[in-house]
């Protein structure tokens, strides 16, 4: 069983924030792959999250929706400790969150490195005792026509990931979302090694 978490704040007002870019992105999985969307599923009240299993190639897997705040994260997969770290050491944890230091419509796949300052990394390592899992992170800083990033200023990162994508970035939010998916499939179908040759 694989679980897949897709990170964010819960409720309308976070829809579309920058911050909800991995709750986004694994939205997209969810509704090609199991055909709801996130307020269609049910609450598990152990996880404090909305839950949903589906099968990808004869890979079961469980998506989960933490209805946390991004901050909290970590406390809807402490239950699930035993299922997610002593079985097969993380590798069945996926993790989608927004990434500052990528640009939109990008993304990078890694296993088991630093938090990077994300909160809700953070609290999952602090939940589950260990950073060994997979991460897809999501682009959100806007770049040049060439390619390159343009960082807000530090003293404004909050507003930024917190403020709504315009509606130009949820244009390119929806190709990025496209390649969430994909990454998704190929870590189910073919394992991460092969998703990370595709999509860093």
């Amino acid at each position: 069983m694989y679980y897949i978490v897709g990170l964010g704040n819960p409720g309308k007002e976070y829809e579309l924030s920058r911050h909800n870019a991995g709750r986004i992105g694994l939205e997209d999985f969810l509704k090609k792959n199991v055909g709801v969307k996130i307020g269609e599923m049910p609450i598990d009240k152990k996880l404090n999250a909305r839950v949903s299993d589906c099968e990808i190639s004869g890979e079961k897997a469980r998506i989960i929706f933490p209805e946390t705040f991004m901050n909290k994260s970590g406390n809807s997969l402490k239950p699930l400790i035993g299922k997610i770290v002593k079985k097969k050491k993380g590798e069945n944890l996926i993790v989608i969150h927004d990434d500052i230091d990528l640009p939109l419509g990008t993304l990078k796949i890694s296993f088991g490195k630093s938090s990077g300052g994300h909160k809700g990394v953070e609290s999952i390592v602090k939940n589950i005792k260990t950073k060994d899992f997979i991460r897809i992170r999501a682009g959100i800083s806007p770049s040049t026509p060439s390619g390159k990033i343009k960082k807000p200023d530090i003293k404004k990162n909050i507003d930024f990931i917190t403020g709504d994508f315009k509606p130009k970035e949820l244009q390119i939010l929806k190709t990025e979302s496209k390649k969430i998916t994909s990454a998704i499939e190929i870590i189910l179908k073919e394992g991460i090694q092969k998703a990370m040759n595709l999509h860093n």
